[in-house]
């Protein structure tokens, strides 16, 4: 049972990272870490953000539509 719960937990991370959904809860945690004093956006924010930053940096990716 540890091992299917220990791959469960592996597969759910890797989902996460794979489509980016755990780079809020870093982000979250780098501006509570470096900047105390600052406010976090709500994840709305965050997404603009940088749905903004890859359309602007070709490097980034691109979206077409």
């Amino acid at each position: 049972m540890t091992v299917l719960l220990r791959g469960l937990r592996w597969v759910r991370w890797y989902v996460r990272e794979l489509t980016g959904e755990s780079a809020y809860e870093r982000y979250v945690a780098h501006v509570r870490r470096d900047h105390p004093t600052a406010s976090v956006p709500p994840r709305r924010d965050f997404e603009r953000m940088l749905t903004d930053r890859q359309e602007s940096d070709p490097r980034q990716g691109f979206r077409c539509c």
